[in-house]
C-alpha cells in the first residue's frame, strides 16, 4: 500500500536510520529467481513480481528511506502488474 509521508516524516527517517538510501524496484522478469517463476505456474494468482519485490522490501526496510518502482517495468506486464503496482 502507498502511503503518503510529508517532508518532515522523511527527514526524520533520514535522521533515524542515518541514511539516504533509496531501493529502485526496477523488476525485470527474466531476474526474478527461477523458483517464483515456476510457483506462479502452479498457483493461480500468484504474482512473481509483487513477491520478489515484497521480499527486496523487506529486507531492505531497515536500510533504506523511501523506494521507487519504475511504471515502465509494471507496463510492460500488463493490467495484472497494474494492480500489483
Amino acid at each position: 500500500m502507498l502511503e503518503n509521508v510529508t517532508r518532515e516524516q522523511l527527514y526524520e527517517n533520514i535522521l533515524c536510520k542515518q541514511t539516504f538510501l533509496c531501493v529502485g524496484l526496477d523488476t525485470d522478469l527474466k531476474k526474478v529467481p527461477q523458483h517464483l517463476i515456476e510457483r506462479a505456474a502452479k498457483e493461480e494468482g500468484f504474482d512473481p513480481i509483487f513477491e520478489f519485490n515484497k521480499a527486496i522490501i523487506d529486507a531492505t526496510v531497515p536500510y533504506c528511506i523511501a523506494y521507487k518502482p519504475n511504471l515502465a517495468f509494471y507496463e510492460a506486464h500488463g493490467v495484472k502488474e497494474w494492480i500489483a503496482f
